[in-house]
Formats: C-alpha cells, sequence, structure tokens
C-alpha cells in the first residue's frame, strides 16, 4: 500500500506531511517539519489531538470503551492475573511463564524493605500532614538513599530502579498512611503475595495479629490492576517530560506523584465520593440530578464521564463487581453510600440526559466507595492510585529512555504579550 500523505497549506505555500500508522487506532500527521517548511506551529492546548510519542505499552480507544495492556484487554488481566503478573506485562512486553513469574514476584519482594534512615525522614513532616504531600517528598528522597540505581544510561540500574520502586512504593505508601494516623511502621512480610502485604501494612498494630481477608487482598489487588496504565494521561506525561531532561527515575516518580494530586486526575475518587456523602440518600437524588442539568448551576456529578472514555469505561464493569464483593464480604450491603452510588448508576444508565451526554459511571465512581469499605480514609484514595500506577510510569519511562527518537521536551507557544519594547527610566515612567 502508497505511504498516505498530508498537505498543509500556508499562505498558499503547499508542504507534504507524512502520514503515520500504528498497530491500532486513528493514524497521525507527522508535522515535524512543519515549522521548518512554513515557518508556523501548531496550537493544541492539553495536546488532546496530538501524539507526544511512540508507545507499544497501552492502548485506548475511547468511543468503543476499549483499554489494552500489550494487547491484552483490561476484563481479562483483571479478571485471570495478578498485579505482579501484569507489572511484568507493562515492564517487559509478554506476559510470564510460570518460572519468569515466580523469578519477578522474587525479584520484586526482595526490594520491600526501604533504608531504615527513611523512617527517621517520615517525622520531619507535621504530623497532619497530607499522604500525598509526603509520597512527593519521600518518593523524591529515594535517590538520596539509592544512589546505585540512577544511572540511566545503564539497562541493569534501570531495572533495578524499576524493581525499587514497584516494591518500594507500598511500604512508603503504608508508612504515610501509619505516620498520617499516629501508628507505628509495620515491616513488610516477604511470605505475603504484593496485595496482602500492603493491606498488612495498614492495618496491623504491633500488639495483635493480623490476618488477611483474601476477598480484600483480591479486591486490592484488582484495584491496583485497574490503575496500573492509562497511556499518555497528565501524569505520564509529566514523568516522560521529566525523564526526557535525564532526570534520574526517582525524581520523575515523584513528579508523576505531584501530577497525580490534581483533582481532576487521581484526586477523581476522592471527590465522587464526598458528593455521594453530600447527596447522602436516595430520596434526595432527584434533587441533585436536576443541579446536574441545570446549565446555570456550578454542581456537576463526579464519577459520571471520561476525558478519554465517550463510552461505559471497561474498568469500571469490574470495579462494580468488586465493590459488590467487597461490600458483601464486609457486611456493608446496606450502606447508604452505595444505594446512593446504585441509585445514581440506574439513573445514568437510563436517563436521557445522560445517555445523549455519555456521562458513563466511570472507575473513580467505584472505586472510592470500595477504598472506604476497605478502611482507607478519603486522603488515601490518591496514595493509592500512586502505588498502583508506578509501573505505567516506570515502564513508560524505560520505554522513552530506549527510544531512539527520544530528545527533552519542548512544547511551543502562541505568545499573545506585548511585543518588543525598550526599557523607560523609573523618572520618566
Amino acid at each position: 500500500m502508497a505511504n498516505k500523505s498530508a498537505v498543509i497549506t500556508v499562505d498558499g505555500k503547499q508542504v507534504e506531511m507524512n502520514v503515520r500508522s500504528g498497530s491500532i487506532g486513528p493514524e497521525v500527521i507527522d508535522i515535524g517539519s512543519l515549522y521548518k517548511n512554513t515557518g508556523t506551529f501548531t496550537y493544541d492546548p492539553g495536546f488532546t489531538s496530538t501524539a507526544s510519542c511512540e508507545s507499544k505499552i497501552t492502548y485506548i480507544d475511547g468511543d468503543e470503551g476499549v483499554l489494552l495492556h500489550r494487547g491484552y484487554p483490561i476484563e481479562q488481566l483483571a479478571e485471570h492475573g495478578d498485579f505482579l503478573e501484569v507489572c511484568y506485562l507493562l515492564l517487559y512486553g509478554e506476559l510470564p511463564t510460570a518460572a519468569q513469574k515466580k523469578d519477578f514476584d522474587h525479584r520484586v519482594t526482595m526490594h520491600t524493605m526501604v533504608h531504615e534512615q527513611m523512617s527517621r525522614f517520615f517525622t520531619g513532616f507535621r504530623r497532619d500532614a497530607h499522604p500525598m504531600a509526603v509520597m512527593c517528598g519521600t518518593v523524591g528522597a529515594l535517590s538520596a538513599f539509592y544512589h546505585d540505581s540512577t544511572d540511566i544510561t545503564d539497562p541493569h540500574q534501570r531495572m533495578v530502579a524499576s524493581l525499587r520502586m514497584i516494591a518500594k512504593m507500598p511500604t512508603i505508601a503504608a508508612m504515610a498512611y501509619k505516620y498520617h494516623i499516629g501508628q507505628p511502621f509495620v515491616y513488610p512480610k516477604n511470605d505475603l503475595d504484593y496485595a496482602s502485604n500492603f493491606l498488612r501494612m495498614c492495618f496491623a498494630v504491633p500488639c495483635e495479629e493480623y490476618v488477611v481477608n483474601p476477598v480484600l487482598a483480591r479486591a486490592m489487588d484488582r484495584i491496583f490492576i485497574l490503575h496500573a496504565d492509562h497511556e499518555q494521561n497528565a501524569s505520564t506525561s509529566t514523568v516522560r517530560l521529566a525523564g526526557s531532561s535525564g532526570a534520574n527515575p526517582f525524581a520523575c516518580i515523584a513528579a508523576g506523584i505531584a501530577c497525580l494530586w490534581g483533582p481532576a486526575h487521581g484526586g477523581a475518587n476522592e471527590a465522587a465520593l464526598n458528593m455521594l456523602a453530600e447527596i447522602g440518600s436516595v430520596d434526595r437524588i432527584p434533587e441533585y440530578v436536576a443541579k446536574a442539568k441545570d446549565k446555570n448551576d456550578p454542581f456537576r456529578l463526579m464519577g459520571f464521564g471520561h476525558r478519554v472514555y465517550k463510552n461505559y469505561d471497561p474498568r469500571a464493569k469490574i470495579m462494580q463487581k468488586t465493590t459488590h464483593e467487597v461490600l458483601g464480604e464486609l457486611g456493608h450491603r446496606d450502606d447508604p453510600l452505595l444505594e446512593v452510588a446504585m441509585e445514581l448508576e440506574r439513573i445514568a444508565l437510563t436517563d436521557e440526559y445522560f445517555i445523549e451526554k455519555k456521562l458513563y459511571p466511570n472507575i473513580d465512581f467505584y472505586s472510592g466507595i470500595t477504598l472506604k469499605a476497605l478502611g482507607f480514609p478519603t486522603t488515601m484514595f490518591t496514595v493509592l492510585f500512586a502505588l498502583a500506577r508506578t509501573v505505567g510510569w516506570i515502564a513508560q519511562w524505560n520505554e522513552m529512555i530506549e527510544d531512539p527518537q527520544q530528545r527533552i521536551g519542548r512544547p511551543r507557544q502562541l505568545y499573545t504579550g506585548e511585543p518588543q519594547r525598550d526599557y523607560v527610566p523609573t523618572s520618566k515612567r
């Protein structure tokens, strides 16, 4: 098949641009030489029509509600796999054999502890510090503790740094939580699986034994899988942009955490839970639905619709099932928040307004309820998101470092300020 091209005309001058095709998804016009040939840039706020890189990791079709990791549908991975298997897939490109999985699990598990001096690092924060503030600081500080895995030109050091980040993030997240609530840190236990180990570090106390509930551990693991990667979102793009300068991997992940903290990104499930609490009961739903439909009312229904998915979020279907499993196990099936959530979901899937606007329940809608049922305060929700997304960030960072086309990120701008003018002395102004 002949190569496709697109013709752009600027001031009567025609410039031919190559059209590139991926393995699936829309074609892209390669505008790399646009400025050189025309003296003009493109203008794309939010980069919603711009491919910032070439990637083989994750594919999203928002119109059809599809999310693939290395070609595998998220539904299949969440239903049949575990989080570390998905980590291996994202990092290496293929699902592991039984021997590879055993080896990978062991390599991650051997890095779960953090340097003992880091426990003193935590005490430098105010006792009421937000856990995400603590995460930004402590993850960024990892480069001060692990000098032997910061050389980004060394593939071995990059992989050691990757394993360390995946292994230590649950420990750091649990430490941030324990510090936040004033309880002693709980060390990792290497005979437990990834999710069980994390739950134990969060909820065990030294004065009594803690037994991990397998239903809750499976739910936690599934939440991690569903948040593992999501293509070139704001935080992933931040990690790539930070990494394009040659910054060490720990600094890049800290940058991603800082970006994720925003309520429009990682804080969405907390906002959804707060909204359900504000509504309070099923009989008040019509009032709030009316407010949501009123163009002149600033109220927004959180947890509905998605920047990318214009169809039902495929992750939401799995999260809905997980929510019911957790609430059933804990005896919270009659939770008023869930009743409000289920009625809102029913309305969203049947009401013409919601259908027309494609405001389907998204993953944040269900994950907030599930995390609350597991015992986490809303201040920890984004921390858990960061924990899960770390593998995606690391996989994307590794891919960027190995990409021969990679160069430092440098977006252009449409300047609308004052044109050049001369300095006027103070006495003449």
